[in-house]
Order: structure tokens, then sequence, then C-alpha cells
């Protein structure tokens, strides 16, 4: 028997009569788990949808995690999908190394799926972290997009010794009301961006969030994946330039087909970031301001943001005094990782 035979096996002992579980099998499931992951998102009233073009766009890039081994498809009784997970892990800059994991369940599942899932993704968790043999801090991390209607998963955490680590704000602005005119200061132009420019502002992005909580060295694949993303619009960013370096920017996008199904008209100002050398001079203020006159002129009635509630940077007072208020929390929740000595063999 092969190893993801298995897995596959071990995983079915985790739950209810009834239920099977399988590996990923390739590309054909991305449909399956983006139904999985959109009616989940639905009934968490997270506003959040996935296309499988997305999906599968991710999914084909992802790293720190083999999709034959981590991520985990579990069908019904009568053998419909009714919930998948996957787990990777990341490496921070302070050493810390985090094995993360999503867990989409439909909701008529949960009652009956979610311990039993939580307890297979942390035992692969923990057959990850036995075979690297990394011996600084390491943690279980996962991310609920809304505190509010993900109850159902964050009690299950907490009694599982899980605590609540950062906070995040999705925030909304609505474009019908007035907009400041505060332009970018002297020094700094905007310009229409070209694909020749990526490469400039990705390597400006990522040396201004390298301070950021939770932040992880980024790589060529991480470029390539972010370079190639379905939604990338370089005709609706605002980027700041002090000469022929990137100063700061926001990089706008819209997403067409959560608008279109979710009945809404919202655009994203998001990811926002300044290089530390031009920080503190209203140039972030600025081309956010920006980017809410653009997407009204374009016809949009509201944008949107995420943010850390406790970004050291005072981001969440910028973005309140930009118009943006808190629509919905979202929180990061963690838990030390410490393996069991293993025996020493006679």
């Amino acid at each position: 028997m092969g190893f993801v035979e298995a897995l596959t096996m071990n995983a079915d002992s985790y739950l209810p009569h009834g239920y099977t579980a399988r590996t990923f099998r390739g590309p054909d499931d991305y449909p399956v788990l983006a139904d999985l992951l959109n009616a989940s998102e639905a009934a968490n009233s997270s506003e959040y949808v996935t296309s499988v073009e997305d999906l599968a766009h991710n999914y084909s890039h992802v790293q720190r995690c083999d999709l034959r081994t981590d991520l985990l498809l579990v069908h019904d009784p009568a053998g419909e999908p009714a919930a998948y997970t996957r787990v990777f892990w990341d490496q921070e800059l302070d050493g810390l190394r985090r094995y993360g994991f999503v867990c989409n369940i439909l909701p008529e599942h949960r009652g009956v799926l979610t311990a039993g899932m939580l307890d297979w993704i942390e035992t692969r968790i923990r057959a990850i972290a036995a075979d690297q043999g990394y011996a600084s801090e390491r943690v279980y991390q996962t991310w609920c997009e809304n505190e509010a209607g993900m109850g159902w998963m964050i009690d299950q955490l907490r009694a599982r010794g899980y605590a609540v680590t950062r906070y995040g704000y999705m925030m909304l602005r609505d474009l019908a009301e007035p907009i400041p005119a505060d332009d970018l200061p002297d020094g700094f132009n905007t310009r229409h961006c070209e694909r020749a420019d990526l490469r400039a502002i990705w390597d400006a992005m990522d040396e201004a969030f390298r301070d950021h909580w939770g932040f992880r060295e980024q790589t060529e694949a991480d470029f390539e994946r972010w370079s190639t993303e379905p939604e990338l619009d370089p005709t609706l960013w605002q980027v700041a330039w002090a000469g022929d370096e990137v100063a700061g920017m926001v990089l706008n996008f819209v997403p067409r087909e959560e608008n279109e199904r979710l009945g809404l008209s919202r655009g994203w100002t998001d990811p926002i970031c300044v290089r530390r050398p031009w920080r503190r001079k209203g140039v972030a203020r600025a081309l956010i301001l920006r980017s809410l006159r653009m997407f009204r002129k374009l016809g949009y009635k509201e944008a949107a943001l995420g943010v850390d509630t406790q970004n050291p940077n005072g981001a969440l007072q910028l973005y309140e005094s930009c118009g943006f208020r808190p629509y919905r929390r979202s929180v990061t929740l963690r838990r030390a990782l410490v393996l069991e000595p293993q025996p020493e063999a006679a």
C-alpha cells in the first residue's frame, strides 16, 4: 500500500460512520473545492466568493504544501462532497514556524465533522513537523475571516487551547459621501502602470511589508503567482513614484464574480503600503483618496479594505480618517506546537 492510500485510510478513522475521505486527485477537483469553499463562506456570512479560475491559479502555485497529501476531501454517506481541508506551513522572519490550515465544511455537516477533521489536521501537521525536525518555536495557526459567523469553528479551537493572537477588520467606505481632495505632496508623482513595472512594484511591496506582523520571506514563486493572477489589473492601481523609485502604492482590484454573485458594487483599495523612507508624509492618504475618486468615477458604490487592528504604523486610524468604517472582524488563532519526544531505539 502506498503512502497516499494509507493516509486516506487513516483519515477515514477520524470521520463518523458512512463518511469517506480522499486526497487531491488533480485539476478536476477544483470545481468541487470552489463550490465547497463558497458554500461554507456563505454560511459564515463572509461575503467572499472565489471562482474556479482563481482557486485553480492559487492551488497550482501553492508552496510548502503537497496537495497530494495535505488536502483532504470528505464525502457524506450519500457520496456528496461535504467538506475539505488543507494544511501548509510558513516561516516568519523572526524564526517562528507556523503550520496553517483551512477547513471548509457545509453547515449541515459541521456538528458531526468539525472535531474529527480538526483531529486529522493536527495529526497531519505533527507528522509534517516531525519530518522537518525544526528546533525553534512552532505553532498551529488558522484565520477566521468573519468572527461573528464562525463561532462553530472558534468554539472548537478554544476548547483545544487555541487563543486569539490578532484581530483584523474588513472596512467599508460609502463612495456617495464626500471625498477629500488631498493629493500627493511635492516630490511624488503617479503614472499609468504597465506590466513592465510589476517587478519594481513587487520588490517595493516586499520591502514595505517586512516589518508587518507575520511576514515571511517572499520567493520567486510568490512573484510568479501574483503577477499572473486572473484579476490583476494595473490600470486600477495608484502608485507613487519618487523619481525612479516606488515610494508607495494602493493596488486596487475589483472582484467581479464576487460582486455579480452577491449583488455588490464594491472596489477594493488593498493592499496599501509605503516604504520606510517616505512614510509619515501623506503618501498613503493621497493614494487612498485618489483610489476612492477613481472607483466613484467608475460607478462603484463602495470601497473595501482589510486592516490589522494592531498595525504599529497607525493604519487603522489612517483608514478611518479617509472615511472607512469597520464592517466585520476577523481573528487569527494560534496554539503552541510541541511534539512528544520519540522513544530512543533499543
